[in-house]
């Protein structure tokens, strides 16, 4: 059974919509891209473009590998979608991707978006 925050994740993904939450005590503004698990933890790739985060946030925004445990004060909003436009090599963030919002994923995921 996936935790309220996965479902939400998985909803801001179908919806396309923002999430705004709390990771690691930093208030964080993103748009998650891949929802899944790694090593039997709930995991998702995220594009982070405002908020804060303890490495600093470049000004066009960064990509962010959370584990969902850790993630607190989920709230979906909407707003532009917000995906990055550096996608320079494969990610490693998501082991087994249950939702990947790319159409074309070549991660094969259990879901579609």
């Amino acid at each position: 059974m996936p935790s309220r925050t996965y479902s939400l994740f998985r909803q801001a993904i179908r919806r396309r919509a923002q999430i705004l939450c709390t990771y690691d005590g930093y208030v964080r503004e993103l748009c998650p891209i891949i929802l899944g698990h790694s090593q039997g933890q709930e995991k998702a790739l995220t594009y982070q473009f405002g908020g804060q985060s303890s490495q600093g946030l470049p000004p066009r925004g960064a990509w962010r590998c959370l584990w969902l445990s850790k993630v607190s004060e989920v709230r979906l909003r909407n707003g532009l979608w917000h995906e990055g436009d550096n996608h320079t090599q494969p990610q490693g963030c998501v082991e087994e991707v249950d939702l990947d919002v790319n159409p074309q994923s070549p991660y094969k995921p259990k879901r579609r978006s």
